[in-house]
């Protein structure tokens, strides 16, 4: 199934670990196979990373757009899943927690990236913390 994606005008996104950005006109592509893709809105910045959940995100994050780094993430995910889980109580983050695991063990670091955004809201409204969007 193909994934047909629309940009702004200047957009930049990550195609298999290249940023691309998009020209002075709104744009649709249309990729026909397997692409780890990810749109600028969703792409966390290192200097950014300032939370456990963000720690989390960036991981996966990383192990998706780049397969090289994927055994150093990976051990980095790992531990800081553990961190989180370890002081968390609420029951619907540790189930999501879980999900989140399954998909990073399956491979599937798109929709364990998408779950992980329900971290980043768990955290933001438990600590009263306010940063920009990820």
């Amino acid at each position: 199934m193909a994934l047909k994606l629309t940009l702004k005008p200047g957009e930049k996104f990550v195609i298999n670990g290249a940023v691309i950005a998009n020209g002075d006109r709104r744009a649709t592509l249309v990729l026909h196979n397997k692409a780890s893709i990810l749109r600028e809105k969703d792409i966390l910045k290192p200097e950014r990373v300032d939370t456990p959940a963000k720690r989390i995100y960036f991981a996966i994050m990383s192990m998706y757009l780049d397969e090289k780094v994927r055994p150093r993430f990976y051990e980095e995910f790992v531990l800081r899943m553990s961190e989180f889980m370890g002081v968390v109580t609420d029951a619907d983050a540790l189930a999501n927690c879980v999900a989140i695991s399954q998909c990073v063990m399956d491979r599937q670091y798109y929709k364990g990236l998408t779950l992980c955004r329900r971290l980043l809201d768990f955290e933001r409204e438990r600590l009263s913390y306010e940063p920009a969007s990820v």
